[in-house]
């Protein structure tokens, strides 16, 4: 009996193993998703992937901001042309799943524009939506 439970346990942490693989995966995808779009001046494809709801947080250099169009609307003020954009590159410092519909990612940034090259650090929080990795709230500084 003890053994039998052992082999039933042991494939539960295998399988969910793998389920947690899989949902990195999916992260890192849609991240890199996110980028290309940046990188071809697509802000709303770049916003997909963030959850569309007012109740999307975004905290930057001027404090916690609310919902997905108030986002959109601020990127499209910073940002009014694929030159302001530059091109964007990240390095994923880790990807920690919390549960099978939560995760959150750190990572740094850092975009190459003709004038100045800035750079910073974020913090992901993400949610499985409907069985999509959605961005919930972002810290990026």
């Amino acid at each position: 009996m003890i053994r039998k439970r052992f082999v039933f346990c042991t494939c539960l942490i295998l399988l969910a193993s793998c389920g947690f693989a899989q949902d990195k995966s999916a992260i890192l995808n849609i991240l890199y998703n996110q980028r290309n779009a940046w990188n071809t001046g697509n802000l709303k494809d770049y916003m997909e992937t963030y959850w569309k709801s007012d109740s999307l947080i975004f905290v930057g250099k001027n404090g916690p901001q609310y919902g997905w169009e108030a986002t959109l609307k601020n990127y499209e003020k910073s940002y009014p042309d694929k030159a302001a954009m530059g091109i964007l590159n990240f390095d994923i410092r880790e990807i920690r799943l919390i549960n099978y519909e939560n995760a959150f990612v750190v990572g740094a940034w850092r975009l190459k524009r003709e004038k100045d090259e800035p750079k910073g650090f974020f913090t992901l929080f993400l949610k499985k939506i409907n069985g999509d990795w959605k961005i919930i709230a972002d810290h990026s500084s």
